[in-house]
């Protein structure tokens, strides 16, 4: 638990231990004889004072932080660990904080994408040279966006001017730099389609491109058939990964594939 955490418990608890529970309690044994308004207004003076406390305690400073999203490995792991921790009796246990931090560690080196693109391809997140992320977008999705932006630990909103900080944008299309140089071209119109080809590393585009077309191409049909997806840039291409992968499918939800992109 954090300081800002034990702090917030040092403040609250004691309400919550001799106003909350004792007024609930009370509430529920003279609410069938109707004499429990007054319990639940005490109640809710309580709960009024909790909200109070957790909302300074967010408010001071270091008190909210973020971290990039990293699956379900770590998560599961730091799971284990916890469990370990709190069901062992023996020195066993301290094998569970093994696993937490082990997990931390997992987590912090997942290898966050260099490339994200909505389903329906107007909406494109390059990581730049500065390890953020520079938005090519033709519709406005804040909700896209923030998840986005949540899921990298970045503090911009989606109306943050400096996503679009080294996007060249005109009728045809979009373009911008990769980290390592390398051209994400979004193109718009037919006739974009034959310069992004000779210029982009990668080519986005909710057209068909030409047959010839060198670089990897992400298109509108593609893009259909799998929905949202993320790349990271590999030495032979991109690692892709893509919501509902071809020939794969689970009751509740698409499996997730990853696959090398040339």
């Amino acid at each position: 638990m954090t300081p800002y955490g034990v702090l917030a418990n040092l403040a609250a608890m004691p309400v919550v231990s001799a106003v909350v529970m004792p007024a609930g309690m009370l509430g529920l044994v003279a609410m069938p004889f109707g004499f429990d308004g007054v319990f639940w207004r005490i109640m809710g003076a309580g709960i009024d004072w909790m909200i109070v406390v957790t909302q300074w305690v967010a408010g001071l400073p270091g008190a909210v932080g973020r971290m990039a999203a990293f699956g379900t490995g770590p998560l599961i792991a730091a799971s284990a660990g916890i469990i370990l921790l709190g069901l062992l009796r023996t020195p066993l246990r301290w094998l569970g904080a093994a696993v937490l931090v082990l997990s931390v560690v997992w987590a912090l080196a997942v290898p966050q994408p260099d490339i994200l693109i909505s389903a329906d391809g107007r909406n494109v997140g390059v990581r730049g040279k500065d390890g953020r992320l520079h938005l090519m977008r033709t519709a406005k999705d804040a909700f896209l966006l923030k998840e986005w932006l949540a899921a990298d630990a970045d503090i911009r909103l989606p109306a943050d001017s400096t996503l679009a900080e080294g996007v060249s944008c005109d009728d045809a299309g979009c373009v911008t730099e990769m980290a390592d140089g390398g051209l994400v071209a979004l193109a718009l119109r037919p006739d974009a389609l034959a310069d992004d080809c000779e210029r982009a590393a990668l080519l986005v585009t909710a057209r068909q491109a030409p047959p010839a077309c060198p670089p990897p191409v992400m298109s509108g049909d593609r893009l259909r058939r799998q929905g949202a997806i993320a790349l990271r840039r590999t030495r032979d291409g991109f690692a892709v990964d893509a919501v509902k992968p071809n020939g794969v499918d689970r009751p509740w939800s698409p499996a997730v594939s990853c696959f090398i992109l040339k």
